[in-house]
């Protein structure tokens, strides 16, 4: 079972930049399909992106396309969130999570968090002006 830690959240203004962190506190990283998702306040959790384990192919919801990267590191055991162009909407606490054996391509295009275990505590992202 791989544990997360989530870091690099913080305050930023309209139109700044982040980025996340999501990193293996025990385990490999190397074998699993990496999420990260959101969750601002009085609303549900969303997925964001993710990145299929091996061929690294990634994946993102229509909200955040053309504007977050997601990538990996294996020599680090780290995921990466490249956060461009926030906007209050972005505001939520990003979470990262491990996805179960064997998820296809098309389970990993949904970004579903039932396909998605061992998750990590959360950073917090706020866009402010």
């Amino acid at each position: 079972q791989v544990q997360l830690v989530e870091s690099g959240g913080g305050l930023v203004q309209p139109g700044g930049s982040l980025r996340l962190s999501c990193a293996a506190s025990e385990g490999s990283l190397d074998y699993y399909a990496i999420g990260w998702f959101r969750q601002a306040p009085g609303k549900e959790r969303e997925g964001v992106s993710c990145i299929s384990s091996g061929d690294g192919n990634t994946y993102y919801s229509d909200s955040v396309k053309g504007r977050f990267t997601i990538s990996r590191e294996n020599a680090k055991n780290t995921v990466y969130l490249q956060m461009n162009s926030l906007g209050p909407e972005d505001t939520a606490v990003y979470y990262c999570a491990a996805g179960w054996p064997g998820l296809s391509a098309r389970r990993l295009r949904v970004i579903s968090q039932a396909d998605f275990g061992s998750w990590g505590q959360g950073t917090q992202v706020t866009v402010y002006s």
